[in-house]
């Protein structure tokens, strides 16, 4: 199944404590990375969060932020966590020591102290609830990212079936042109002995045209082509993750088309195989962005 991983979700909700954004951001990568940034109040989140995403999602960078602005209107409870506070004060009272003894004066604050994480945090009430609510935004943010990545891979699908309609009709072209190329490679031989007068033996000739039209066959190139664009509309088709699969087709599409192009020794096959190769590197560019 064609799925892109590009996409851009944003959810927000309103609380009476305050506002709480989610933004999802995703761009190709070789594997799944997630980064999260939260505040402090959804810390504990972060484990369910980066599950949900291994599951749902396959590859790509993806960048989660949680954005909460508390409102000013409406009376926030704060909590106090005096076990902390009273593991924290025996040691700053034994660096304060410390530091008057090698004749540097350090003074603690009570604000510096309550800035430590975790000393002052709101209510469990008000806690839960926030994370009630930052569960369904997420929630929500990541249907929406996917949506859009799938919307986005169906547009990808077409313009990837679009090139191999495209490269079909080259492949044929420069097929059809087999016959006169060998024809042309006949003539030339027999106008230059003209211009040589020489008197050469018949059966021995054929035998070196047939060496300089094998060297030059490009038959094969051809055939493994059209075995290319088969096996890319069938990965298309599937329901199984096709990134991997197709960035690894237009590796073998440039191949083929680059020993096309050093074989040919026709203008026309010349220019067929360059246009080829414009159109594996479009598709290549396409499939990049392919989950």
């Amino acid at each position: 199944m064609i799925i892109s991983m590009t996409g851009f979700a944003r959810a927000e909700t309103q609380l009476t404590s305050g506002s709480l954004v989610c933004e999802l951001r995703s761009v190709n990568h070789r594997y799944l990375e997630v980064a999260l940034r939260q505040p402090e109040e959804l810390r504990a989140l972060e484990p369910e969060l980066r599950a949900t995403m291994q599951k749902e999602l396959r590859r790509g960078k993806v960048d989660c932020i949680f954005t909460y602005r508390a409102s000013s209107q409406t009376g926030r409870t704060l909590e106090l966590d005096r076990g902390l506070v009273e593991r924290l004060t025996p040691l700053l009272e034994e660096l304060t020591a410390q530091t008057r003894r090698t004749g540097v004066h350090m003074q603690l604050s009570l604000v510096e102290l309550l800035r430590y994480p975790g000393v002052l945090r709101e209510s469990a009430a008000d806690g839960d609830t926030l994370l009630v609510a930052a569960r369904k935004l997420f929630a929500g943010a990541l249907a929406d990212l996917k949506d859009m990545r799938a919307s986005e891979g169906a547009r990808l699908k077409e313009l990837v079936l679009g090139r191999c309609e495209l490269l079909a009709t080259q492949v044929a072209q420069v097929r059809a042109r087999l016959p006169e190329v060998h024809a042309a490679i006949r003539a030339r031989y027999a106008e230059r002995l003209g211009e040589l007068a020489a008197t050469v033996d018949g059966e021995r000739l054929e035998q070196e045209i047939a060496l300089i039209l094998q060297r030059m066959d490009v038959a094969e190139e051809l055939d493994r082509l059209d075995g290319h664009i088969v096996e890319t509309r069938r990965i298309v088709a599937s329901p199984e993750p096709a990134g991997r699969r197709l960035d690894f087709l237009m590796q073998e599409f440039n191949r083929e088309a680059n020993t096309l192009s050093s074989k040919s020794q026709d203008l026309t096959t010349t220019r067929l195989a360059v246009d080829m190769k414009v159109l594996i590197e479009q598709m290549r560019e396409q499939v990049q962005n392919i989950e």
